[in-house]
């Protein structure tokens, strides 16, 4: 088929298929995919950065609840340059920079559709590769912290994994708004980075004695709030940590865990699931508009780790799971 140096015109374009549910070798890139026409209330962005999260390593492995029709390209968090409008579309116009976290036909890819109303201007200040770490991380940190646990400011968080895309998140949110946050990581590079975001105390994870180290931070009191990233490994100690009436907000997790239920009741605290598949539109629409604020007036920068090809896919998506400790948010380029 002829190419042109406009894959536009070609309608043509390079993405990532998955023809069968297995480990990371299964994310193929193929040259000939059809690019997609975007409806009335849909946008084609020229995809410039993808953000890589687990979730999209449960999905291809088959592991998680949904299942899409095979193939089907990988990815929901992008930045780019919007390629074409549909008829409705308003708030955004050809040439804009934008950022999604949401797609319909996956961002592994050249292009992508998403609908116009998950669609946000970049702001300047910020790359493509920060906007590609802006939607799914920065969404579900504001969700967990305000919108499920009612953090507030003078309480005091813990953020479980805090070097990762919604670890540092949850940080900055914290440090902007008030609340007193410590953070954990898995390496002296991500303690490094936790801090950096504004956590108050940083400790290693992998270290003995940081679970009473932590304690200790608090005066024995333990903490309000605990974002829990990895709550196979950490909610039962979680609930060891938490103040009364502390909330546990689980982000993350990858397995069972076992738990001693008593440690809730004379704490009278509760652990709180959550994810942005049940976010409302006006609950997204808030979550979006604190992101906003926070990129322009300057607390807000996401943290990018290391940059991939996209030809290399598949090893975001075993760094993701088994790296040695994250730093940063993983960054598809395009």
């Amino acid at each position: 088929m002829l190419r042109t140096s406009h894959a536009a015109i070609a309608r043509v374009m390079k993405a990532i298929r998955v023809q069968q549910f297995g480990g990371p070798e299964v994310l193929k890139v193929v040259h000939d995919v059809p690019i997609p026409k975007p409806g009335d209330h849909d946008v084609l962005i020229h995809v410039k950065a993808v953000g890589v999260n687990p979730v999209e390593t449960y999905i291809r492995s088959g592991i998680h609840s949904m299942k899409p029709d095979l193939p089907y390209t990988p990815g929901n968090d992008c930045a780019g340059v919007v390629e074409e409008v549909g008829g409705a579309v308003k708030n955004v116009k050809k040439g804009d920079h934008i950022y999604s976290y949401r797609s319909l036909t996956g961002t592994y890819a050249e292009f992508t559709i998403s609908p116009a109303s998950d669609i946000h201007i970049l702001p300047n200040a910020l790359t493509f590769a920060q906007g590609a770490a802006l939607g799914i991380p920065y969404h579900t940190a504001y969700r967990g912290l305000f919108q499920k646990a009612k953090a507030k400011a003078g309480e005091t968080v813990l953020v479980h994994g805090a070097s990762g895309g919604v670890g540092t998140a949850a940080v900055q949110f914290c440090q902007a708004y008030g609340v007193n946050v410590v953070g954990t990581a898995g390496t002296p590079e991500g303690m490094e980075l936790v801090k950096k975001a504004g956590a108050q105390s940083v400790f290693n994870h992998r270290e003995a004695g940081y679970v009473e180290q932590l304690l200790a931070t608090t005066g024995g009191r333990g903490f309000d709030v605990i974002l829990e990233n990895a709550a196979h490994i950490n909610l039962g100690v979680d609930l060891t940590l938490l103040a009364p009436n502390g909330r546990v907000v689980v982000v993350g997790s990858r397995g069972k865990v076992e738990i001693m239920p008593r440690e809730t009741m004379f704490r009278e605290a509760s652990i709180i699931g959550v994810t942005l598949f049940r976010a409302s539109r006006e609950e997204s629409t808030e979550a979006f508009a604190a992101i906003q604020a926070g990129i322009l007036n300057g607390w807000l920068r996401p943290a990018v780790g290391k940059v991939y090809p996209l030809e290399k896919a598949s090893d975001a998506h075993v760094d993701i799971i088994s790296g040695p400790g994250a730093l940063g948010k993983l960054v598809l380029e395009v």
